[in-house]
């Protein structure tokens, strides 16, 4: 009896081994820009600076292969680059998340196909099913452990792609980058390189790539994950925001909602920050117009004042929050949103632009777009 049931699970198990590795390197769909809009939005005139917007349109399948993610991106930074955007004083500006949905890299390509985010998800952990019991036992105390544990088995492929992408993609248009960001396990930056402490906290971290392929400076932390990512993500207790002394320019970055926090541009924002930099994402169907109180952002003014907000959508939240709260002595103020379709769910957003204490009006994109601000 007792041998019966091993070999049945011998059995099992080498079925299982197929089943799991099988999919992984079938064809993948030809890479697609999806680009709508390239734009110089202001004039350069005597101006010798420039910040470019990137708002890429992302499919699950994009992620699934290193080089073919690597390809996609580039394409849209050779794009910018064939108008004449990438130049000796640039900096370029990925959105929030760019890096995260690389949790599919070296996956099965049928969960590009699954309905729902929830069943590619069940698939990606039952063809992974040893990896993430090692990931499950590395969380912490999240409320999302299945998000949590799933994350830590990722990681370090994560890490490396996403690392080893916008290295050589800064080396090669000699530019320096703002790599939107990334979920990861105590991310920390050594000589340049990006490494992880996979039993540590998970942090939603942005870095900006110098020409020379290193990190400059150390991982810039969401200081205010909304309610959803918190019950995975971790709110960091440093809520500093370190300014980047590049060579054209001093600049900070902030990491979507973060941007509604009006303490953070009063007391938080180096003074000395010419560019204020916010990589966004804005996932869910519709969401822009959906009631602000009802969606997952964390209240961010005082509580006398949530009556009166009641009403407003989210795309209304942006505009007054993100467009209004400036009156520090930054130049620029640029954000981008991640565009494309995540299963059930569409991103969504449209670049925000104040040069100079003005709104400017960037040409929407209804998929993808590349939008060049001079300073």
């Amino acid at each position: 009896m007792l041998k019966r049931f091993i070999s049945f699970l011998i059995f099992t198990v080498f079925v299982w081994l197929i089943w799991s590795y099988s999919g992984r390197n079938t064809p993948l769909p030809e890479t697609q820009t999806f680009l709508s809009v390239t734009e110089e939005v202001n004039s350069p005139d005597s101006l010798d600076r420039n910040v470019i917007g990137i708002q890429p349109y992302m499919l699950v399948s994009d992620y699934f292969d290193p080089a073919l993610y690597q390809e996609k991106l580039r394409l849209y930074l050779a794009e910018a680059n064939s108008q004449g955007f990438i130049r000796k004083n640039t900096l370029v500006v990925f959105p929030q998340y760019i890096g995260t949905w690389l949790v599919v890299v070296g996956e099965k390509h049928v969960i590009a196909d699954e309905k729902t985010i929830n069943n590619a998800f069940k698939t990606l952990i039952f063809s992974n099913i040893f990896d993430y019991f090692l990931g499950y036992i590395k969380t912490g105390n999240e409320e999302n452990i299945a998000a949590s544990a799933i994350l830590r088995m990722k990681a370090k492929q994560m890490a490396s792609v996403y690392f080893s992408t916008f290295s050589e993609l800064a080396k090669e248009f000699q530019t320096y980058i703002v790599a939107g960001s990334i979920v990861l396990p105590g991310p920390y930056v050594s000589e340049g390189e990006l490494f992880i402490e996979s039993r540590k906290d998970l942090y939603n971290a942005s870095y900006i790539f110098g020409p020379d392929g290193k990190i400059i400076g150390n991982s810039i932390l969401e200081i205010y994950p909304n309610s959803d990512d918190l019950t995975f993500l971790k709110e960091p207790e440093n809520k500093n925001i370190t300014g980047f002394q590049l060579p054209f320019a001093s600049s900070s970055i902030l990491l979507g909602e973060d941007s509604w926090y009006a303490e953070l541009y009063t007391q938080k924002v180096p003074s000395t920050s010419e560019l204020l930099l916010v990589p966004s994402f804005q996932l869910g169907n519709n969401s822009m117009d959906s009631s602000w109180v009802s969606s997952s952002r964390k209240p961010f003014v005082a509580p006398e004042k949530e009556q009166e907000l009641k009403d407003l959508t989210l795309k209304e939240v942006w505009k007054n929050y993100f467009l209004s709260e400036l009156d520090s002595g930054v130049t620029l103020q640029f954000n981008v949103f991640l565009k494309g379709k995540f299963w059930e769910y569409e991103g969504e957003g449209q670049p925000m632009i104040v040069y100079k204490d003005s709104v400017l009006s960037p040409t929407t994109a209804e998929k993808a777009g590349i939008w060049s601000v001079n300073y």
